[in-house]
């Protein structure tokens, strides 16, 4: 077969392809990595929260988690969290629209909503150790108390590692808006632990 014709069989095979590539990911396949990780992350999170409503249900001793924990702290964490959620998303399009100081600077802001929220979340639970006793030893509800809450503080611990260095990233230039890609699936990652941390205030602190 003639050069030619291997070259040009090639290339219609390559657009072919292109043209099969799923469109979740068009141009960013850690898109569809991020993807599945979130999935199989989320069915963690929910066999957790069904863990907490089959210990809770009918269970007399359980207390009613607004009066005993109280909600102020919860509630501020809960607002920064939603706030350095829009921050990503403004990151995100500075990035894309090659707008380098719009996106380091809600980056930083990103980034210091989720060391905002860690901070918060550490006085939260040594005031809870300190004033209400409570350990993952002393009873079914402070034990799932913390495990949940904790796992997310986890998660939200590696988004702002993840942020921190894609910011440091990009003050040193390397990502411009053909490595917008990074920033978008970083976006994914922080969107789900916003939203996992909205049930999670619903369901624990709330209900």
């Amino acid at each position: 077969m003639a050069p030619s014709v291997t070259a040009s069989t090639r290339d219609r095979d390559a657009a072919h392809a292109d043209r099969l590539e799923p469109s979740l990911t068009p141009g960013n396949p850690g898109k569809l990595g991020m993807w599945t990780f979130l999935a199989g992350d989320a069915m963690i999170f929910g066999a957790a929260f069904a863990a907490y409503g089959a210990l809770r249900i009918n269970n007399p001793n359980w207390p009613v988690p607004a009066g005993y924990l109280g909600i102020a702290i919860p509630a501020v964490m809960t607002f920064i969290l939603l706030c350095s959620c829009f921050t990503m998303v403004e990151a995100l399009d500075g990035v894309q629209h090659g707008m380098q100081s719009k996106f380091q600077m809600f980056m930083a802001l990103t980034v210091l909503g989720g060391l905002l929220f860690l901070g918060m979340q550490a006085f939260e639970w040594h005031r809870l150790l300190i004033e209400k006793g409570m350990s993952l030893q002393r009873d079914l509800f402070d034990a799932t108390f913390f495990i949940l809450t904790g796992f997310h503080g986890c998660h939200v611990f590696g988004g702002v590692m993840y942020n921190g260095v894609l910011l440091i990233r990009g003050m040193r230039g390397k990502i411009p808006v053909a490595k917008a890609g990074l920033v978008e699936v970083a976006g994914l990652y922080w969107q789900f632990v916003g939203l996992v941390w909205i049930v999670i205030f619903t369901f624990i602190y709330l209900i």
